[in-house]
């Protein structure tokens, strides 16, 4: 008489329990470096969206009408309206959220799959000043920029 050999299915329920186990805690570990990520592509849109502004008012001497149509506020005329800039699925929406003569305040809303994200709306202002707003409690501007 021949042994046969192979796996019992005790030994494949094993094996299968943990692999489920080790998925369950390395898939919201992935998702979360997912929109961390996605973070951080779309702060240094913000920052290029802040320096098309820079060249607006070099050229007008002004920030107003930057935006779409010639408005103030709104969807930029001068950067993409959305993160990432390079086109496919947009994780933020980017906005100038108010322009005057002499300053600004850009702002970047998660939108999508990114909407859970932490951190909330990215702000950035024309000195430089980066801001969160609408983020989780204890999480500041140093976590997400």
């Amino acid at each position: 008489m021949t042994k046969q050999n192979g796996f019992s299915l005790l030994e494949l329920l094993i094996v299968v329990a943990i692999i489920g186990i080790i998925a369950a805690i390395a898939y919201p570990s992935y998702q979360e470096q997912m929109r961390k990520t996605r973070r951080v592509d779309c702060s240094g849109a913000l920052v290029g969206l802040g320096n098309a502004m820079e060249r607006f008012f070099t050229v007008n001497s002004t920030y107003l009408g930057a935006a779409a149509g010639g408005a103030d506020t709104g969807e930029p005329a001068v950067f993409p309206a959305s993160c990432p800039s390079d086109g496919g699925t947009a994780f933020y929406d980017v906005t100038i959220q108010v322009a005057t003569g002499s300053t600004y305040t850009l702002q970047a809303a998660p939108t999508g799959v990114q909407a859970s994200d932490k951190c909330g709306t990215l702000t950035l202002t024309n000195t430089g000043f980066k801001d969160v707003t609408g983020q989780d409690v204890g999480i500041t501007r140093q976590d997400c920029w």
